[in-house]
Formats: C-alpha cells, structure tokens, sequence
C-alpha cells in the first residue's frame, strides 16, 4: 500500500476625458458576478462534515451553493437537499471534481478524503477557483509539496484558506501575541495532547471493500494520514503557532490495541517533538478513551505557563473545565476564555472571512504555515511507524509516497 519515491481579478473600461486615459471600474467584483450578487460556491466532498459546514456558507456568510460534486449518489442526494441544487449541477464519481470545476463559480469548499486534496487542489486552483480546504491539507511528503506549489500559485491571485480554526479565534489569537511577546519568558517546554474518542465502526453489509474503504476513509491510513494526521493536527499546529516554528526531529511510538474492528490506523501515539530553539515538546494522542476528551497545547516558560483547550462543546461530553478554556498563570496572569467555542464559532470565522475575502478582492493565503504543521505531523507519525527518531531533512529526503490503489 505504500510506496517511495526521491524527491483579485478586476474588469475595466478604458475610455478618455480631457486627453486623459481613465480606467473605470464596472459594478462587477472579482469573483465575476454583480457587486450584490452572492458568492458562488461549489462543494466537493458531500459527507458529514461537507454538508455541515457548506450551510455556513449559505446561512452564516451569504453565499450561494451552486454545484456539489461526490463519489456517492446517496450523498449527492442528501445534499441537493440541503442545499437546493438542481440535479444539472450534481456531480458523481471520482474524479467528477473537474466537471464542477469546469462549471461556473467562484469557489470551492475541498471536504474530500486527504489524501485525494493535493491533486484536487492543484485543479482548483489551475482553474482560477478561491479555495476553502479542510485540514489536513495532504497525507504524505510529496502531497505537501502539491500544496505549498498550489498555494504560491494562488497567491495574490485568489483566496487559499485551510480551515484553522483556533487560528481564527481572538482568545488564541491573543494568547499567542502574548507568548510571542514574552509573556512567559523564553518557552522551554510543550505538553500539547489529543485526547478523544472515535468509536469502532464496521462497514455495512454490501459494501464493497474498495467502497467500504472510501466511505470509512477515517478508518484508513492511506486516505486519511492516520489519526496524528488527519485528527491530531489541531493540538500539534497549536504548539507550532506558540513556538513560532516547526520541530527539526521526533522521537516516537504508538500502536493499535483498542479500535480492532475494522480499519488500519493506529489508535495513540506519544512523540517528543525537538524544535530548532532547543524546546522540547511532549505530544501524545488517544482516539478511544472513554471519561475525558481534551485537545491541549500547554507551554512552559520560566516567567509563566500558557493552557489552551480547543473548545469542542457539549456534543463531544467534553469536561466543561477544560473545554475551551485558555488562560496563562504566573508573573503576568491572564483570564482568556473560560470556554471557547472553537469547534462551530471557528469554522464559521474562517467561513465568513473567505467568502468577504472574495467581496473585497482582499485575498487569504495561510499554505506555508498550514504545510509546517501538516509536515510536522508526518514526522511524528514516520517517528511512530520506526518507533525511533527521525529528522525534519531526512523525513523530507525520503520523500514518500502513499499509494491507495482504490478503484470503484
């Protein structure tokens, strides 16, 4: 299954007055449609998440779903649905992304299995689509690079958002002003964690393996980047964003006792992450415990400690003394949030800033820094899979590939 290999647009007029050559703006925005008109979206990816966030989209920030593109037509179904697109603007199979991206609209909203992104990306943006991508952005080395070419390639040209959303809450915000600032001293620990649970699921009767596969892709290495990828990357781009970097080695473990069923992703990893300034960083990941579910980013300075909680909500019976909190103690006390709500207000802030980004023609790009914590995250889990050490250069000397060979 796996494999390596080495490595805002504007219309004119021109006209003239006085000898003088003008250039007049008509009433048309840089997403090709009337200045009152709504942003034209299209959905590729219409399962629970797709469909979850795609109504913030419509009833959060006025955009308009126009095209839904998906490989399963019970999916399509549901979210025609929702959304009350008409059945010449559904769009089925596995690669029916490019018939939705050949259609008329402003943007996409990428909710598709990870490991299919870069290359959907790429698409996206080669046919001058705005761009809203969930995270994790790529599964593998080379995936990453897709994306940080795709996002260069955007730039100043389109919007290119990867849906952070502790990035776009002020009580993070702040909270990391301040460590950067000093707040604490100069960092010299991290204890960032993702705690939680995620059931263990069979396939139903009469899928196919393939189809089984796809539909579960969660369950599944390949598709997903496993659980220190595709769920863990909220904590470890929380330590990133903190200490203003990435790590240049991990040193891991981890297996699969628990979630037996079905699937091949491990169910938790502990890492120690090694950071460039010498700060040492303790991760680890649990996805069946039962009784607590937390995602932390706790960091260590001489003059203070900053505890952040990533706000999930009373949907994950999450315990309502760390969920959400944020808040530093020590010389220069701070109360941030006693309970953020980082999960639903988050995604809504990213959702409202990409589509006003398209108002405007004030473009978005966070790929770089998207791409170090997406990376950071496969260092830990190359670490875990050799149950040793691993190098920043040397994991991106390796350069591998993951293969899915699925076919439907």
């Amino acid at each position: 299954m796996q494999s390596e290999s080495k490595p805002g647009r504007r219309d004119f007029l021109g006209s003239s007055a006085a000898g003088v050559g003008l250039l007049l703006l008509r009433p048309e925005t840089a997403f090709g449609s009337q200045a009152n008109s709504a942003v034209e979206i299209g959905l590729i990816g219409a399962g629970g998440r797709g469909n979850w966030i795609g109504k913030f989209f419509t009833d959060e920030a006025g955009a308009r779903m126009v095209a839904i593109a998906d490989v399963f037509t019970d999916r399509l179904e549901t979210a025609k649905k929702s959304f009350g697109v008409p059945d010449s603007r559904l769009y089925h199979g596995l690669d029916s992304y490019r018939e939705l991206l050949a259609s008329k609209l402003d943007a996409v909203v990428l909710e598709t299995p990870p490991y299919y992104r870069p290359e959907q990306v790429d698409a996206a943006v080669a046919a001058g689509k705005h761009v809203f991508l969930a995270k994790p952005i790529a599964v593998d080395v080379p995936g990453c690079r897709s994306i940080l070419a795709s996002g260069e390639k955007a730039r100043g040209k389109t919007s290119f958002l990867v849906d952070f959303q502790t990035r776009a809450q002020p009580v993070f915000q702040e909270a990391a002003e301040r460590v950067h600032r000093g707040d604490i001293g100069e960092p010299v620990f991290g204890h960032v964690f993702y705690h939680g649970s995620g059931g263990d699921p069979l396939p139903r009767a009469g899928w196919s393996a393939h189809e089984a596969r796809l539909r579960m892709w969660s369950r599944d290495r390949v598709l997903s980047g496993d659980i220190i990828v595709e769920q863990n990357i909220h904590a470890i781009d929380m330590g990133n964003w903190f200490l203003q970097g990435h790590p240049i080695k991990a040193t891991g473990s981890g297996g699969r006792k628990v979630r037996m069923k079905y699937g091949d992703c491990w169910d938790y990893f502990v890492v120690n992450f090694l950071y460039a300034n010498g700060v040492s960083v303790d991760f680890s990941s649990v996805q069946f415990a039962k009784g607590f579910y937390d995602i932390c980013a706790r960091i260590y300075g001489p003059s203070g400690t900053l505890d952040s909680h990533y706000g999930l909500g009373a949907r994950f019976n999450v315990d309502p003394r760390y969920d959400g909190y944020v808040a530093i103690g020590g010389d220069k006390p701070w109360k941030g949030a006693e309970r953020d709500d980082t999960f639903t207000a988050g995604a809504i802030a990213n959702v409202k800033r990409f589509v006003e980004s398209i108002r405007t023609g004030k473009y978005l790009n966070n790929a770089v820094e998207s791409v170090d914590s997406n990376l950071t995250c496969i260092l830990g889990r190359s670490a875990a899979y050799r149950g040793g050490a691993i190098t920043w250069d040397e994991m991106l000397d390796l350069n591998t590939k993951l293969q899915a060979d699925l076919k439907l």
